[in-house]
């Protein structure tokens, strides 16, 4: 039996490891467009040091992940980022990040002395007076029992409250996960964590603090990290897995047969015709949508119906002694209020120990990031721009006076999937359209989450299913 595998990124990875460990007896082919797996998981040099250009930092609290990394023989490279905190850069200021579920604060005394919310103290008098506000209907965002983020918070603690909440604590982290807007993402699919805390979001979000508060002694740490970069695992992976890697073999065409799967390979004047028994297509939305768009036309067009917005990672390496002071913390996050470029910034030499050995003390490097969903005018700005708008604001935020001894602009067009009201409907529905065609399987960040043990967890879903479907049909 032969498998293919489409889309050489984590998803496709895991989903070739993992076929392989259910049936080593199946020969699975990993078919990935570009030069080198990982999409983006990705391996860049600054300055002569190692360091991540995608995601950086793997969701410890879900094993996927580092389980992963452990049957790939990663498992004495894993580690955790420094202890340290992180700040929100809002009203001129860097000001403590306050605890929060998902920007809902739980803690209304650090909330009060960060600055972030300085109104609060008449805000928590209104929601004292009324425990929660009467729920109220929306219509503007809303699709089939789903609400957005913005939306159910302003419906909750009230248009004042509520949007000041969405706006500096809120927007920032989700601007982080999906670089989206409050306003259109999908309460359901993006920040399930709130929903779960129903009508009286403070008192829900203070008690569930106070749950999980026993000082944190003996409770794994919320992130991990791989020595020489998380970009390390799609290819560490892959080479442990056993499947036949092929890059630069972009898929151009899938369609069914008598017997199984007919792939189109290559560009037009050198097409490889390769039969399979089975595929699973762990390419991002829009690609999907064309590949399927034959064998399953209403699941194509639900997923070519799903969004994604593009971002840029910009790493500066500067020099340790062009700081006035030494930084503090791991970075800080940039509610979009406030009308910055930069979105968040990581104090990376700060964060991970691995990575401040490999710069030594003369070198500090900055991680920023930038781009969120519909705004895509400063990222038509050329890469020295880019450096330069980034730079002006980590001068305003945290005062490094040198030029970048080097810096990195890693483009991410179209990268993150938009979980937007109505997206679990919309991959309900692909997914019941999907199982009226044998042998064909999907997965990657559209469907069920945007880390990488979600992604991962997609990705074995995906395989399981395809081994057990070809198991019904006798093969």
């Amino acid at each position: 039996m032969r498998i293919a595998v489409v889309g050489g990124g984590i998803a496709g990875v895991a989903a070739a490891q993992a076929l392989k460990a259910a049936r080593p007896d199946v020969q699975v082919d990993l078919y990935e467009g570009s030069t080198q797996l990982g999409g983006k998981l990705l391996l860049g040099s600054v300055a002569g040091v190692s360091v991540d250009l995608g995601a950086e930092s793997i969701l410890n609290l879900r094993p996927e992940a580092v389980d992963l990394a452990f049957a790939a023989g990663l498992g004495d490279f894993i580690v955790h980022p420094e202890p340290m905190s992180a700040a929100i850069w809002t009203r001129g200021s860097l000001r403590p990040m306050p605890p929060t579920v998902m920007g809902i604060p739980s803690d209304m005394d650090r909330l009060e002395k960060s600055g972030i919310m300085p109104d609060w103290a008449a805000f928590a008098r209104f929601l004292g007076d009324s425990a929660a506000v009467a729920p109220q209907a929306h219509r503007d965002r809303t699709e089939e029992g789903d609400i957005s983020v913005a939306d159910f918070v302003r419906s909750r603690l009230g248009p004042d409250a509520g949007q000041e909440i969405v706006d500096r604590l809120i927007e920032p982290l989700l601007g982080g996960v999906y670089a989206g807007h409050s306003d259109e993402l999908s309460l359901r699919s993006s920040a399930p964590q709130i929903a779960a805390l129903g009508d009286d979001l403070i008192a829900s979000a203070t008690q569930q603090a106070i749950a999980q508060s026993p000082s944190g002694a003996g409770r794994a740490p919320v992130f991990a990290g791989i020595v020489g970069g998380v970009g390390r695992l799609p290819t560490t992976v892959a080479e442990s897995s056993g499947a036949i890697v092929h890059l630069n073999s972009a898929v151009r065409e899938i369609e069914r047969t008598e017997s199984g799967w007919r792939l189109v390979v290559g560009p037009t004047v050198a097409a490889e015709h390769v039969e399979v028994d089975a595929v699973i297509v762990a390419t991002p939305g829009p690609a999907t949508a064309r590949l399927i768009a034959t064998a399953a036309p209403r699941a194509a067009y639900e997923i070519g119906g799903i969004d994604y917005a593009s971002t840029a990672i910009i790493t500066l390496a500067l020099p340790t002694t062009g700081f006035a002071q030494p930084l503090v913390g791991s970075g800080f996050l940039v509610p979009p209020v406030d009308g910055k470029a930069v979105k968040a910034a990581t104090f990376s030499t700060n964060k991970w120990g691995w990575l401040a050995d490999a710069a030594g003390p003369d070198l500090t490097l900055v991680r920023c990031s930038i781009g969120r969903a519909g705004e895509a005018t400063l990222l038509h700005r050329d890469d020295p721009e880019l450096v330069a708008a980034a730079l002006d604001d980590l001068r305003e935020a945290v005062g490094p006076t040198g030029e970048p001894i080097d810096a990195h602009v890693q483009r991410w067009g179209g990268a993150l999937p938009q979980y937007n009201v109505g997206h679990r409907a919309r991959v309900d529905a692909a997914t019941a359209d999907l199982a009226t065609v044998p042998g064909l399987e999907l997965c990657g960040a559209a469907y069920a989450g945007v880390g990488i043990p979600a992604v991962i967890a997609n990705a074995q879903g995906a395989a399981d299913r395809l081994i057990a479907g070809l198991g019904t049909i006798g093969i």
